[in-house]
């Protein structure tokens, strides 16, 4: 079998931009990770992968200045017998990603491109979990919030990760910088975790329930490092919540992402992310087993533990 990990960061979706040290270390991270996991696998025979020139691999094909990325990744993923995609959401890249892969390759390990345009938006997020009765932060543009008491958060409704999220203190007016596309939400006081999901044929599965480390630095927030694994589920509350999540999101495959505040009400929604994200990176070793073997392509007779049998995994970003 080849497999053909197509990470949008590190294998050349950049090429033409500045590469941001901090977005190409956590992409890394994850590719690495993908890298490590299916090089295990005695079904897989060759991998294959792209890489930015700036971050050179052996063995990958090199995106060089004035290449085009998304042509020599259509070339790969039609060697390939699976592609296991990682993007941003943001700009809709990882939806129209996805659409390219299936094109080319018989079997790609991501999302519906429905399912990540909705999860891209955090106002069609909120306004689904809402449809469904799921407990998330209310969520409204600037142009038509209320007049919301106490502290606030504006982040782009498009976007990925802590990127251009601000916290507005209670008394201070919300003047973001000029963008398209903000959305403001009440602060909510909880704990910041997320949970690492896997939805399979046999059902929704909760991996582990991370904890995020979060920083405040003139109003930015920062996301500055993960406790994977490090919170348990004990009443199965929170895999109960991803259950409904996915009832809320039809078309979440496979494994991937909720952000969560741990409040003194119960769970809260922050945002979902239809992509392996940063945690990956440690799921192994929390779980004490090989993550790629939870997928259908690679599926073995390893079961998953459920959260709160781990070993956690501190994972430093910043």
């Amino acid at each position: 079998m080849r497999v053909f990990v197509c990470e949008f960061v590190t294998g050349g979706g950049l090429r033409g931009a500045t590469l941001p040290e901090s977005l190409a270390r956590e992409a890394a991270l994850i590719r690495d990770a993908m890298r490590r996991d299916l090089a295990a696998l005695p079904q897989v025979r060759e991998l294959l992968l792209a890489a930015d020139d700036r971050l050179p691999l052996p063995g990958a094909v090199a995106v060089t200045e004035g290449a085009d990325a998304w042509a020599i990744w259509r070339d790969l993923a039609q060697r390939a017998d699976v592609v296991w995609p990682v993007a941003p959401e943001t700009d809709g890249v990882l939806a129209r990603l996805v659409e390219m892969l299936r094109e080319n390759c018989p079997r790609v390990l991501a999302c519906d491109p429905e399912a990540i345009a909705a999860a891209t938006s955090k106002l069609e997020t909120a306004r689904r979990l809402a449809a469904t009765g799921v407990p998330h932060i209310p969520t409204f543009t600037l142009a038509q919030a209320p007049d919301l008491p106490g502290p606030r958060i504006t982040k782009p409704d498009d976007g990925a990760g802590c990127e251009d999220t601000r916290f507005w203190p209670d008394g201070v007016q919300a003047t973001p910088a000029p963008r398209d596309g903000l959305v403001i939400q009440p602060f909510v006081a909880g704990e910041a975790a997320s949970l690492t999901v896997l939805n399979a044929p046999e059902g929704v599965r909760l991996l582990t329930v991370n904890r995020q480390h979060i920083a405040v630095e003139d109003g930015r927030v920062f996301l500055t490092g993960l406790s994977v694994g490090a919170l348990a589920d004990a009443d199965g509350r929170l895999e109960a919540l991803a259950e409904a999540v996915v009832r809320a999101m039809p078309g979440l495959h496979g494994i991937f992402g909720i952000d969560i505040l741990l409040t003194d009400t119960g769970p809260v929604v922050v945002e979902v992310n239809p992509r392996l994200t940063t945690a990956y990176a440690g799921l192994g070793t929390a779980l004490g087993l090989n993550p790629a073997t939870l997928l259908s392509p690679f599926a073995d007779a390893a079961a998953a533990p459920h959260a709160g049998t781990c070993a956690p995994v501190e994972l430093a970003l910043a």
